[in-house]
């Protein structure tokens, strides 16, 4: 049966063969008429995917690249069709952007923040596929009319089955991650793009629309603006080409990235502080040298060349369960426009959902408004996607293609990275992973289950000043690790009737904790502790209200999560100044289950805790920075205690360690 209903879906218009899609206002729809011809060529009736005998019946052009000219026109002798473009026809459900019915010019007002625009996590957003038709939202092809194919009839179709990508760029392996498979219920393939050969996607459409330059225009040269993976690709390009390039970085690019691209060839120019600033010059540049400039999303070869991974995962997808969705990380838009295209050509069944963080919001916001938006400000953490304005000809056909974005945060970005890790031992950038963190989110809310989906992993070019950001945010994302702000009497004891309560009789572990000593009548203690279920943190929050510790959970802060978990505890706020009898101790805390309830037996309440720094390493044993009030006539009692502590080893901390105590501490 599933075989047969295959069969039918191929015979059909795409526009009556997709599902209700959650987050649509109106279906997808593009024109069949060279798609179906396609279709019955690449795609067997009896199981509606790609046959194993792609290349040989259309030529190694198909499968492979088409790598010549001659390879161009057995493709295209093949589908039945000519190289020149097909006058299209307006799709149902979507109009021509011309502006026409409003005057060319809506006032659209200020630009937007982020956090305008909010979803329940694992939401799809909406999607207004007719839009406002705004002037200012129109692509303007090349002068010569070398992309007007463009608007045509399954124009990107064709294109991406002549992108010359493979001239340079490999065909990435389709994984399946089986350990999130198990996780969600679910068959979940990773389409490994960080292993190209610049360790991110970019290289596909930057390589399609440089071989796609007049041959003297290339003598000319080539120009760019990109801080990350868009830069390396060009640079890797230009070697292949053989022409030059010139990159304009922002002044603030970390070395290693001006470093990569000069060693693959490429010409830097460091100008600018923003990005803005940075593509301002380069354009002026590009007109006054004559060089071509290189778009990093928005132009038509870009997004053909990247569309070439819509057909990889065509070709490549061999499971038995029907592909239920591929889940793609959006920027400028140039990556999702591109397979989305293909994709929903050849396949309109299979939902094409786009992937933002909830700090870069751009394609979310413009897609459920009608129009192009513009952010105030986004937030850089998965900075290969932090765009504030995505691309005219990018927001067109994500309009006709996308079936809905769903938006994650940094947390959820970073368990993503760490599940990739856990089954691949590679470690993607956090743009990288911003589609299977929307991809676990969207199985989760909807409740999809035994489905077979697939995210783009798109680049591995992570900055290893972000691992350990990433590693604090990764358990929260998974919700393995939950922050706490809880406030307890300050009195002598009541710091260890707290961890009572809190872990007596669990295997709960303590992760984290920050605590300073307050003259008040409340002491406030910020710490974190792995959880393994929702029911399980309840029940935790529960014994601590009932014993008179009010706790809150912080979690979903991202200021606790990032920011001000780094700063709870200087100086003590006491009457008498300085702490009586303070010491202060660096000791070696064994991470296992039980640990901290052993050290507060053999402590308090006799010796009160003033400080509490701890922060679980992952290693066999972690220092705590540990602050307690023992007074001289308690010091040979003090000696016995700490030697019965056999598993702990308490150190004074140096002079160095010292001066910054009494300079922010004591």
């Amino acid at each position: 049966m599933a075989a047969g209903r295959a069969a039918l879906h191929s015979l059909l218009p795409p526009r009556l063969a997709g599902d209700a899609m959650p987050g649509r206002s109106s279906p997808p729809c593009l024109p069949s008429t060279t798609a179906d011809a396609i279709r019955g060529r690449i795609f067997s009736t009896r199981s509606a995917r790609p046959c194993a005998k792609i290349s040989a019946r259309l030529g190694a052009t198909i499968g492979a690249g088409c790598r010549s000219e001659a390879g161009h026109r057995r493709a295209l002798s093949a589908i039945g069709t000519s190289a020149e473009p097909v006058v299209g026809r307006e799709c149902e459900g979507t109009r021509e952007l011309d502006g026409a019915s409003n005057g060319g010019v809506v006032e659209t007002g200020d630009a937007f923040a982020p956090g305008d625009f909010v979803l329940e996590r694992g939401s799809l957003s909406g999607v207004d596929s007719r839009g406002l038709g705004l002037r200012e939202d129109q692509y303007q092809g090349a002068p010569d009319g070398s992309d007007d194919w463009r608007t045509a009839e399954n124009g990107y179709l064709l294109q991406i089955l002549k992108a010359r990508v493979y001239d340079i760029a490999v065909q990435t392996p389709l994984e399946e991650a089986d350990m999130l498979s198990e996780q969600l219920g679910n068959k979940l393939f990773l389409k490994r793009e960080d292993l190209q050969p610049v360790f991110s996607f970019k290289l596909r459409g930057a390589y399609n629309k440089m071989a796609s330059l007049k041959p003297e225009d290339r003598e000319r040269g080539v120009i760019c603006s990109s801080a990350g993976n868009h830069a390396q690709g060009v640079a890797l390009a230009a070697r292949q080409l053989g022409c030059g390039a010139i990159v304009c970085m922002p002044r603030t690019t970390p070395t290693i990235k001006v470093d990569a691209v000069q060693r693959l060839g490429g010409i830097t120019e460091l100008v600018g502080e923003t990005y803005q600033e940075t593509q301002a010059y380069a354009q002026e540049k590009a007109q006054a040298t004559g060089r071509a400039f290189i778009a990093p999303y928005d132009d038509p070869y870009t997004i053909a060349g990247q569309g070439t991974i819509g057909k990889e995962i065509l070709e490549q997808y061999q499971a038995e369960e029907d592909l239920h969705a591929v889940f793609v990380a959006i920027g400028g838009g140039g990556l999702i426009a591109g397979i989305g295209t293909y994709l929903k050509a050849l396949r309109p069944e299979v939902k094409v959902i786009g992937v933002e963080p909830a700090g870069a919001n751009a394609m979310a916001m413009s897609l459920s408004k009608g129009y192009r938006v513009r952010l105030s400000a986004v937030d850089a953490f998965a900075d290969g996607v932090a765009v504030k304005q995505v691309g005219k000809e990018t927001f067109r056909l994500c309009q006709k293609v996308v079936d809905g974005v769903v938006l994650v945060d940094n947390s959820e970005i970073s368990a993503a990275i760490k599940d990739v890790y856990n089954q691949t031992r590679s470690i993607l950038e956090p743009a990288g992973a911003v589609a299977v963190a929307g991809a676990k989110a969207y199985s989760t809310r909807y409740g999809i289950k035994g489905k077979a989906l697939v995210a783009v992993a798109s680049g591995a070019n992570i900055n290893f000043s972000n691992l350990r950001l990433v590693a604090d945010l990764a358990d929260i994302g998974a919700k393995r690790e939950a922050i706490l702000a809880t406030s307890i009497p300050e009195l002598p004891g009541a710091f260890r009737k707290f961890v009572n309560a809190a872990l007596e009789g669990t295997e709960l572990m303590v992760t984290e904790f920050k605590y300073r000593f307050s003259a008040g009548p409340h002491a406030h203690i910020l710490w974190s502790v792995g959880i393994r279920s929702d029911a399980q943190l309840e029940a935790l929050l529960e014994r601590l209200t009932s014993a008179g510790a009010q706790t809150r959970d912080v979690s979903a802060v991202d200021e606790a999560r990032e920011l001000m978990r780094d700063f709870v505890g200087g100086r003590p706020r006491c009457y008498m100044g300085e702490i009586p009898h303070e010491r202060v101790y660096k000791v070696r805390f064994p991470e296992r289950v039980g640990a901290l309830e052993q050290f507060l037996e053999s402590i308090s309440p006799r010796w009160n805790v003033t400080m509490f720094c701890y922060r679980k390493s992952g290693n066999q044993a972690t220092s705590v920075l540990l602050g307690l009030q023992v007074p001289p006539h308690e010091e040979e009692a003090f000696g016995r205690a700490v030697a019965g502590l056999n598993d702990f080893s308490f150190d004074g901390i140096s002079e160095g360690a010292r001066s910054l105590y009494k300079m922010f501490l004591q």
